[in-house]
C-alpha cells in the first residue's frame, strides 16, 4: 500500500498548508477544464454524441490512480494541480492520443515561447454535452437488491485488503475496529474495478466510527469521534478477522 494513503496519525512531515484558494495559478483552470471535459466525453455515459475523438473512459477514479502511480516522494513534492497534470499526461500518452515524444516537444515549445496561442477550441456538440454532464452529474448509486450484513450498532473489523493501483480504504484503518454508525440505503458502486482491492459490483456502503484512541493509542485527543464511509468489502465481523490471523 502507497505511503501516501498512511498518513494518518504520522508526524514530522513538514507543515499543513492553509491555502484556501480553489485555483492558485491560471493554469490550473485549464487542467481542471480538461479533466472536467475528458469526464463528460466518456463514451459510456448515456448523452448525446459529439465529434469529439476521445473515446476512452476517463473518471475520478483515472485521476486519482494517476496521481497514486507517482514515487511517494514525489507525491508529496507537487502541488496539486501538479499531481493532476501528471495524471493527465500520463493517460493520453497510454491510451495513444499523443506520444511521449510528442509531448516533451510540445512542452519544449511553450517553455521557448510562452505567449505563443493555445489550440482553439468551442464546438457547440461538444460544449453542450460538457455542460449536461455538469447539470446532471453521474450517481454512483445503483438500483439492485443486496444484503446488508451489519447494522447500526454493530462492532466490526476492517480488512486489509491487498491494493494494486487504487482504494478507497485509509491505510490508518486497516486491522482496526470501529462500530456502525449509518447504513447507508441502496447499494454503491465506484467509478472504476478496484481489482484485488474489491470494489466492483454495487454493494453497500456504512458510516463506521473510530475512536481516535484506538487507531492512535497515547498519541490522540480526547472527547471526539472519527467517521469513515466505507464500501462492504473493507468490513467484516470481528470473529472473521480472528479467523483470518489465526489460519
Amino acid at each position: 500500500m502507497k505511503l501516501q494513503h498512511y498518513l494518518g496519525g504520522l508526524e514530522g512531515l513538514g507543515p499543513v498548508s492553509t491555502e484556501t484558494r480553489i485555483f492558485v495559478d491560471v493554469w490550473e483552470t485549464r487542467i481542471f477544464g480538461i479533466h472536467t471535459a475528458m469526464m463528460a466525453l466518456s463514451p459510456q455515459l448515456p448523452l448525446p454524441e459529439t465529434p469529439s475523438t476521445f473515446k476512452t473512459i476517463w473518471t475520478w477514479a483515472d485521476l486519482r490512480k494517476g496521481a497514486e502511480s507517482l514515487n511517494p516522494f514525489d507525491y508529496f513534492k507537487f502541488r496539486y494541480y501538479e499531481k493532476w497534470l501528471g495524471g493527465i499526461s500520463g493517460y493520453f500518452v497510454d491510451n495513444g492520443y499523443i506520444t511521449a515524444e510528442e509531448l516533451d516537444a510540445l512542452t519544449e515549445e511553450y517553455y521557448n515561447e510562452p505567449s505563443k496561442p493555445l489550440p482553439g477550441a468551442g464546438d457547440e456538440a461538444i460544449d453542450q454535452r460538457v455542460v449536461q454532464y455538469l447539470v446532471e452529474g453521474d450517481s454512483p448509486k445503483r438500483d439492485v437488491a443486496v444484503t446488508f450484513e451489519f447494522k447500526v450498532g454493530d462492532t466490526v473489523a476492517i480488512r486489509n485488503v491487498p491494493t494494486v493501483e487504487h482504494t478507497r480504504l485509509p491505510g490508518f484503518l486497516r486491522n482496526k475496529f470501529g462500530t456502525i454508525e449509518t447504513v447507508y440505503d441502496g447499494a454503491y458502486t465506484y467509478l472504476c474495478d478496484t481489482g484485488p482491492d474489491g470494489v466492483g459490483a454495487a454493494m453497500p456502503v456504512y458510516c463506521v466510527r473510530f475512536e481516535p484512541s484506538d487507531l492512535w493509542p497515547d498519541n490522540a485527543e480526547r472527547n471526539f469521534s472519527l467517521y469513515a464511509d466505507l464500501y462492504a468489502h473493507y468490513v467484516e465481523a470481528p470473529e472473521a478477522a480472528e479467523a483470518s490471523k489465526a489460519a
